[in-house]
């Protein structure tokens, strides 16, 4: 039986970061971690993921999956997006700061969690992919990562939008499942532009000698499967597995809330698993 237990982090700017740990069979015994970092309007939450760290922990990892400070949920409604102000803040940079809160929470309480700290993977969908390559660049804790429909670059919009944003001070993007219009503010452009070298996914990638694992949808109309030939193009193919499933997209064929899995999404966890465990020296 798999167990979930809610922990609540703070970051310097004492907004909360929360976080599920899941855990299955024996808790006692010492086991490798899995961190899983959610993507743009995305939540812990959100139509599979819940899912997926359930078949993780099964799998026999203890797994963790986290809400980004600004993603806009809050811990009373954790699946609806009521802290608009706050998504309006979130950067990439916010997003990789909050991602160190999580590993070295669960790095330096590894024994409280009975979690083997030598053996920890990250694992990320589409904006949250992007975040795990950087995050794993420069962690040397980080044995493995899985990025699932992630982007390859942060600089996704056009000369003209970027002109416009800049003019009004926020671009805003519809919600199509909610119907909201999410702002985002310049300081998320300026982010990108001041801080690009650190934020230069391709670049990243080309740093990891660790195994990666790049699973993406060749339906993706979100995130082009092109983004995942260009990650594999920069990275070390001695240690990187490019895995495209045909005839499905962004999500696996999974929506929220979650009306019940798919053959992709199945497929998604089955080839994680094996990989995670491969690369965390399961087997």
């Amino acid at each position: 039986m798999v167990k979930k237990e809610n922990i609540i982090l703070k970051n310097p700017i004492n907004l909360e970061i929360s976080a599920d740990l899941f855990y299955g069979g024996d808790s006692a015994k010492s086991r490798p971690l899995v961190i899983f970092c959610h993507g743009f309007k995305g939540f812990k939450d959100w139509g599979g993921f819940p899912y997926m760290m359930e078949k993780f922990s099964g799998a026999g990892f203890a797994a963790v999956s986290f809400n980004f400070s600004c993603n806009g949920v809050s811990k009373e409604k954790p699946t609806e997006f009521t802290k608009l102000d706050l998504f309006a803040q979130n950067t990439h940079t916010r997003e990789l700061d909050d991602l160190e809160i999580i590993v070295d929470h669960f790095y330096n309480s590894a024994n409280e969690y009975n979690i083997d700290k030598n053996h920890i993977a990250i694992a990320g969908h589409s904006r949250g992919g992007g975040t795990v390559i950087l995050k794993a660049a420069f962690d040397e804790r980080v044995k493995c990562i899985v990025t699932l429909s992630a982007i390859a670059t942060v600089d996704r919009w056009t000369e003209q939008q970027k002109k416009r944003w800049r003019e009004k001070g926020f671009i805003e993007i519809p919600n199509m499942r909610t119907k909201q219009m999410m702002r985002m503010n310049k300081t998320f452009l300026d982010d990108i532009e001041q801080n690009s070298e650190r934020l230069n996914i391709k670049k990243a990638m080309g740093r990891l000698n660790i195994p990666a694992l790049i699973i993406h949808g060749k339906e993706d109309l979100a995130v082009k499967y092109t983004d995942a030939l260009e990650l594999y193009e920069n990275s070390n193919k001695k240690l990187t597995e490019l895995y495209l499933i045909e005839n499905t997209g962004h999500t696996f064929g999974t929506e929220h809330p979650l009306k019940g899995t798919t053959k992709a999404f199945e497929e998604v966890i089955g080839k994680s698993v094996e990989f995670l465990k491969k690369g965390l020296l399961m087997v």
